[in-house]
């Protein structure tokens, strides 16, 4: 149900902190954007192009970040919100269309998705807030939108560069993010007030959850779809089996005491995990893309033996996930999940061996790494109960 565009456009604080239809709808255009990804990367060969999909996926998800701290701040049930999410969705498939176009030298279109999603949310945003006289609200949004036409000259610029192209958009998306880092310091505005981050609800939060459990479909999605196209025998349903486990502990890692947490977090630190959530995500979210990748390439030939490549995709794409989850546990408790790090670190021991065992065999190593301190008592003391099931932190 929409409302009326002449409605206060800032959320507020005592408002619903239930995310809408339109933003779940959302969540699912750009995870299908990271399937493509995945197996984008699952099909590159060298490790110059892989980086480049790593590149192309960091875009992605900017958009998704910055989107959703837009339908955090503003209200998602006023309409300009709602085009908002549109334009984005329209982004999303836009990007994730021209993907295989970009490996191959043409990406005029990726860059015109990305930059045209993030330069009308800005023209939007000033305008309305303008009309309702927010001076602070339509601040705020003058300097997300500087910075996005600063970095979206270079996107521009590289995707007409040629072989110079991913030098040029490094730099672009590197100004994204150090920006937003910075709290975007814009001529005669300053930076975004503190205050600003301070009033973030539980509904960023909330969305950052559904989105990672969503992206955690695609490690068995893109499998299934792999072997739906490949012979169906014993070796490679064992491997998607294994991208199944991997999954639900993946899951599990990040579920746990997500919650307390936050709430930790929001009464010592106000503000502080949504400034440091998206960087610590975008982590994460290389996990799961690596982590889809590897499993694309083992159910395709899970015998014989395990490239190099293949064997820092499968042992690589889970330590990267787990990795990321640890750095956000640290920086917003500052402690740190020494065990659950160290079980996922061991698979890398048999690197020097791996390289001659069938890729199958080692997703079964990896999964087990990952179970050992999951699903296993530590000093009497289980991180889960029966059904995965996150403990009740001890009060």
């Amino acid at each position: 149900m929409t409302t009326g565009g002449s409605a206060a456009l800032v959320r507020r604080l005592d408002g619903s902190t239930r995310a809408t239809l339109l933003e779940l709808l959302f969540d699912v255009v750009f995870v299908a954007a990271l399937a493509q990804t995945s197996k984008l990367l699952a099909d590159q060969e060298s490790w110059a192009r892989s980086l480049a999909v790593l590149l192309m996926l960091t875009a992605i998800w900017w958009t998704w970040s910055v989107t959703s701290t837009t339908t955090e701040f503003y209200d998602p049930q006023q309409r300009p919100i709602q085009a908002i999410l549109m334009v984005a969705m329209v982004g999303s498939v836009g990007m994730a269309a021209s993907l295989p176009m970009v490996t191959r030298g043409q990406s005029l279109a990726f860059a015109l998705a990305y930059v045209g999603t993030h330069v009308v949310r800005g023209i939007v945003l000033v305008s309305t807030l303008y009309r309702q006289q927010h001076p602070s609200a339509m601040a705020r949004a003058t300097r997300f939108l500087f910075w996005f036409l600063v970095s979206g000259v270079l996107w521009i610029v590289g995707a007409m560069a040629g072989t110079a192209r991913w030098w040029i958009w490094t730099t672009a998306i590197a100004i994204d993010l150090l920006s937003a880092a910075a709290r975007y310091p814009t001529p005669w505005l300053g930076r975004v007030p503190l205050d600003q981050y301070d009033r973030t609800t539980a509904h960023l939060g909330e969305r950052y959850q559904q989105f990672v459990i969503l992206a955690l479909g695609d490690i068995i999605l893109v499998p299934t779809l792999e072997l739906s196209r490949s012979e169906f025998d014993r070796l490679r349903i064992i491997a998607l089996l294994c991208a199944f486990a991997i999954m639900l502990l993946l899951w599990q890692i990040y579920v746990y005491r997500a919650g307390e947490l936050r709430e930790t977090a929001s009464a010592s630190m106000p503000g502080r995990s949504s400034r440091i959530a998206p960087y610590t995500h975008l982590v994460i979210l290389v996990g799961v893309l690596v982590t889809a990748a590897s499993f694309d390439l083992v159910v395709d030939r899970p015998t014989g033996t395990t490239p190099v490549r293949w064997l820092l995709l499968i042992i690589g794409g889970p330590l990267v996930f787990v990795l990321g989850r640890a750095v956000f546990a640290y920086l917003l408790s500052v402690r740190v999940p020494w065990r659950r790090v160290a079980s996922q670190l061991l698979p890398l021991l048999l690197l020097p061996w791996a390289g001659g065992w069938p890729p199958v065999l080692v997703t079964a190593i990896v999964a087990l790494a990952l179970g050992v301190h999951v699903l296993f008592p530590r000093g009497g003391r289980r991180e889960t109960r029966r059904g995965l099931g996150p403990r009740p932190p001890a009060g």
